[in-house]
């Protein structure tokens, strides 16, 4: 299991202060790539730029795959960039891979456009984990989904943190709420246009 998979898993369990969209979630779980590949060594930050190792086999199929698409020339991709590339229908990819593998325990086909209606799910190791990681409030789990609106991001970091993780930490969790930022403004702009040409089809 990595990150990404227990965000998808309280993302679908836990209540958020607002309804969480799958592109918001996508944008999220790219997030959380960037920090399963930097613990797993496959990569650094150079600035806000993701500096690809040698491809590093994680164990993980998704993760994986993420690994192999990263840009390996330089300058090299903006961990922005790599939201809106990466993002792009990630969240309804990591629900279809958790189904398919059996871990899921009855995470839907297809995600919902908006997670507020939550389905039962029988237990599962992959529950049973994210639970664990959700219980003790760990910083990067939580973290990611603070920016989704479930609960507070933790305060501080935990004893014995390595300061080059808090500080990738920060810049991740920034960088996905500044997407989610301009992705909701462009949520509204299409609205606003939407409403006016209804409004034109509507005049006398």
């Amino acid at each position: 299991m990595t990150t990404a998979q227990d965000l998808l898993i309280v993302a679908l369990d836990e209540p958020s202060s607002r309804p969480v969209a799958q592109g918001d979630l996508s944008l999220a779980l790219a997030g959380a790539e960037v920090l399963d590949l930097l613990d797993a060594g496959a990569l650094s930050l150079d600035g806000d730029r993701l500096v690809p190792f040698g491809e590093r086999p994680t164990g993980d199929p998704m993760l994986d795959e993420a690994s192999a698409s990263l840009v390996r020339e330089e300058p090299y991709e903006t961990v922005e960039d790599w939201l809106w590339r990466r993002g792009n229908g990630l969240a309804a990819r990591y629900a279809t891979a958790l189904e398919a593998e059996g871990r899921g325990a009855g995470a839907p086909r297809r995600l919902l456009p908006r997670l507020g209606g939550r389905t039962e799910r029988a237990d599962s190791a992959a529950r049973h984990r994210a639970g664990e990681r959700w219980a003790v409030r760990e910083p990067v789990l939580a973290t990611l989904a603070a920016t989704l609106g479930i609960q507070e991001a933790p305060v501080g970091a935990p004893d014995g943190a390595d300061p080059a993780e808090g500080d990738a930490l920060t810049l991740v969790s920034a960088t996905v709420e500044d997407a989610l930022t301009e992705l909701e403004a462009v949520r509204q702009r299409r609205r606003i246009e939407d409403d006016a040409f209804a409004n034109v089809w509507r005049a006398p």
